[in-house]
């Protein structure tokens, strides 16, 4: 009977190992992070830093998952897809939280505009026009309306916002 308590004993033994090498799930890491921005879940499940604090060579999680290589060792591809958009040039992307931010992250405006990024219109705190500066693609902060420095084709920044 000892005998047959070690070989069920060895069997279970062998039978945990056997499930512990079989693939893992992987973990949904998308959040919404403070702002309503797209975020990566650290393995509390409950911090959600926001996508473009990955890979920024800071941990923010309080085991490091942000920063490990297997995210970070060969960006945009090693990052899950919902943390990177692609801009209108294939080879130029910014982290999915900068999309739609306002600002010309990158450097076409695709991450601003309604047909690539799906931006909405300009919100409360923003005036829409056609900007003159690079910063800014179809809105500029309001706070910038009637600062006497031209950033909207026409003026309308200085006149009409």
């Amino acid at each position: 009977s000892a005998l047959a308590l070690l070989v069920l004993a060895a069997a279970v033994a062998s039978a945990v190992a056997a499930l512990a090498l079989l693939p893992q799930a992987p973990v949904n890491r998308l959040c919404t992070a403070p702002n309503n921005r797209t975020g990566f879940l650290c393995d509390d499940r409950v911090t959600c830093v926001p996508a473009s604090w990955v890979c920024d060579r800071v941990s923010n999680c309080k085991n490091g998952e942000d920063e490990q290589e297997q995210l970070c060792g060969d960006l945009p591809h090693s990052l899950p897809g919902y943390l990177v958009f692609y801009c209108s040039n294939p080879r130029s992307w910014v982290y999915a939280d900068q999309r739609c931010n306002g600002m010309n992250d990158c450097g076409d405006c695709s991450d601003e505009s309604w047909s690539s990024a799906a931006c909405p219109p300009c919100g409360q705190e923003w005036w829409s026009c056609v900007s003159v500066h690079f910063e800014f693609c179809s809105c500029i902060p309001r706070r910038l309306c009637r600062d006497g420095i031209q950033h909207c084709l026409g003026w309308s920044d200085e006149f009409l916002c």
